[in-house]
């Protein structure tokens, strides 16, 4: 699991563009990679947007960004030419790498207990180094916090 001040253990995951990508590929830059529950709902419509209207300044200010949820390739696709993100979307169909950042819980929707992703954010550094965690995310705000916790490593 997952520490802040610690390494992230390298991963490759399917991506959107027809390519696996690997914490590697971002060696030198910062990434933030943010988790969500599923492509095309309305919180992860939102949180996506957030991060697609922000990406200019955090591309300026030396970051990455990568959406995971353990929907398909076909479904992020979908989803990330829709919104028109211009960021990958990794898919994590077997949970490897939820279970790798412990976002996977039991949550209840309409007194039904499931167990589900729980948005969460990291901000790792050049090395690969998780500076920043954000866990049970509230979309409104959020990216911009993200963006200033970028900014501020250095």
């Amino acid at each position: 699991m997952v520490k802040v001040d610690k390494r992230v253990t390298d991963f490759t995951l399917p991506a959107t563009g027809e390519q696996n990508l690997s914490l590697g590929d971002f060696q030198g830059r910062k990434l933030v990679i943010y988790f969500y529950p599923k492509d095309n709902t309305s919180g992860c419509t939102r949180e996506g947007e957030a991060f697609r209207d922000l990406y200019d300044q955090f591309k300026s200010a030396g970051g990455d960004i990568l959406g995971v949820s353990r929907d398909s390739v076909k479904s992020h696709e979908n989803f990330r030419n829709k919104f028109r993100f211009p960021f990958h979307l990794l898919s994590d169909a077997d949970e490897a790498l939820c279970k790798q950042f412990d976002v996977i819980h039991e949550k209840s929707m309409y007194g039904r207990k499931y167990m589900g992703v729980v948005r969460s954010t990291f901000l790792l550094d050049g090395e690969g180094v998780l500076r920043h965690e954000w866990r049970k995310v509230r979309v409104p705000g959020h990216a911009e916090a993200v963006l200033e916790a970028l900014k501020a490593l250095d």
